[in-house]
């Protein structure tokens, strides 16, 4: 027995104990013991322990789990179908059509005079899902004309930077207050949704994994071109629609509920295929999927700074982390062998 054989065990075990790190961590430190026997028996020693935990920390932390799934997930998604290692979640436009609702929603009525006040949760996440919507079903409308994914990936990236400018000239015409409340948003939270959010953003990352797990044999084909895909039976119309909707449910989704996160798509994928030396995507795909959520609950964990009342914003977190894995896999001599 090899330790590849132990991978998938260790990686699950180093994922319960991410868990239970990041629900301690916090201004304040409740220990492990506690944490567990409060879970299971509902008998704390502490009301305050119970509040902290029931009420913001575990909400927080499944919300980091679905995150880091559904990012991992759509980030190896267009990786294998544009062979390209720097592509990610947010290539086809669609997070940026979840950021452009949020702007039009915090921002259009600062830029024509109106002052909006007291804008909850939920009507930030369903103005996120109807520019993810709006943006997908223009992608869609474009995949459904163009058949090169290469023009399709090229599309994408126009859409995103067309809903960048109009997100930047809402911003440059919206006051201080309001811009300042759309720049909150845009460095991400995961702490920011009650349980009735959380359940939506679960049922959402779900619907999104489905196809990608019912494919999943696709995607080894495509790692050699659609051309040798098709030959060997693949429908790689089907699997542009398959792999287009599963991004827009994920990306937009986590987009609108907590905010864009970024390099955690792009860089995990890539260490996932450090982490199992494969290209099989019957492993990377669930192996994604742990390192994701992993490594999104220690990113929250230390973004908490133990011990002080402040938090970091997630998206500087997971910039800090992502940025130097995705600068050392742009420097190995064998970084085009992983497609």
């Amino acid at each position: 027995m090899t330790l590849r054989t132990y991978l998938f065990p260790i990686t699950i075990l180093l994922l319960g104990l991410s868990f239970l790190l990041n629900l301690s961590m916090g201004s304040v430190w409740i220990p492990f013991g506690e944490i567990v026997g409060g879970l299971v028996s509902g008998d704390w020693t502490k009301t305050s322990w119970e509040q902290i935990i029931l009420n913001y920390r575990l909400p927080k932390a499944l919300v980091a789990i679905f995150a880091g799934i559904g990012l991992s997930l759509s980030g190896l998604q267009m990786q294998t179908f544009f062979r390209n290692p720097l592509a990610g979640p947010f290539v086809l436009g669609i997070s940026s059509g979840a950021g452009l609702g949020v702007a039009i929603l915090m921002l259009a009525g600062s830029a024509l005079g109106f002052v909006l006040s007291g804008i909850s949760s939920w009507a930030i996440a369903t103005a996120g899902i109807l520019g993810a919507g709006l943006v997908l079903s223009g992608v869609s409308l474009v995949a459904w004309r163009v058949k090169d994914s290469m023009t399709l990936l090229i599309v994408g990236l126009m859409f995103g930077s067309a809903v960048s400018a109009v997100v930047s000239v809402l911003s440059f015409f919206s006051g201080a207050e309001a811009l300042k409340l759309y720049t909150v948003w845009s460095m991400g939270s995961l702490g920011a949704l009650g349980w009735s959010q959380v359940w939506i953003l679960g049922v959402l990352i779900g619907l999104g994994s489905l196809p990608v797990f019912l494919s999943i044999k696709s995607y080894n084909a495509l790692l050699l071109g659609e051309n040798y895909a098709r030959s060997m039976g693949i429908r790689t119309g089907q699997m542009r629609w398959v792999m287009i909707l599963s991004t827009g449910i994920l990306a937009g989704g986590i987009t609108a509920f907590c905010g864009p996160i970024a390099f955690l798509g792009i860089a995990v994928p890539h260490l996932a295929r450090m982490v199992w030396k494969s290209s099989d995507h019957r492993i990377l795909f669930p192996g994604s999927a742990l390192i994701g959520a992993i490594l999104l609950l220690l990113c929250d964990a230390v973004g908490q700074l133990p011990g002080l009342a402040s938090t970091l914003p997630i998206n500087a977190v997971t910039s800090l982390v992502g940025a130097p894995i995705v600068i050392a896999l742009i420097l190995r001599k064998n970084f085009s062998k992983d497609f």
